[in-house]
């Protein structure tokens, strides 16, 4: 892994692809992040539950993708990433594609050492690899500013769920 910008304690960490292998780690990793935004425990739990058959598929065919940082055999952050297809758009004229960011998670013990700045060049660095200049994630109110240091803006995004 190239040595990312800020602050790095890496000196025991090994980073590896994920795998499918990997579900019930990312599960619990997005569960965790979702209850420490906030909101209702039973939800996240009904939305895991969910969540899982969807990831193992991805995982296996390699829709979903990303990193995992690890200390020996405990894996302490870990980044989602995905392709999507998405129509050219100004902010990228001639492509049919973008990234999106998910589930990027550190454990508690290794916060505020530049993990998820890490993380998130690695998630970069592999889509530019794929061919992709333009890519997406939806911030946590704790999340938002390390990616605004990093470089990534705002958008003007909106949504409503749509009860039927």
């Amino acid at each position: 892994m190239n040595e990312p910008q800020g602050r790095m304690e890496f000196a025991r960490l090994q980073c590896r692809p994920l795998g499918p292998d990997d579900a019930d780690m990312i599960g619990i990793h997005r569960q965790t992040m979702f209850l420490e935004a906030g909101g209702d425990p039973e939800k996240f739990r009904v939305m895991t539950e969910h969540f899982r058959p969807w990831l193992e598929e991805r995982l296996d065919d390699g829709r979903y993708y990303g990193f995992a940082l690890c200390d020996a055999d405990q894996t302490v952050a870990a980044i989602g990433l995905m392709t999507i297809d998405w129509p050219p758009h100004p902010s990228h004229p001639t492509k049919d594609r973008r990234g999106y960011v998910l589930n990027v998670f550190v454990e508690p013990e290794y916060r505020r050492r530049g993990l998820a700045s890490a993380l998130m060049q690695l998630a970069e660095e592999e889509f530019a690899r794929r061919g992709i200049s333009f890519a997406v994630l939806r911030a946590t109110k704790v999340g938002k500013p390390v990616y605004e240091q990093i470089g990534w803006m705002g958008t003007s995004e909106m949504a409503k769920a749509i009860i039927g």
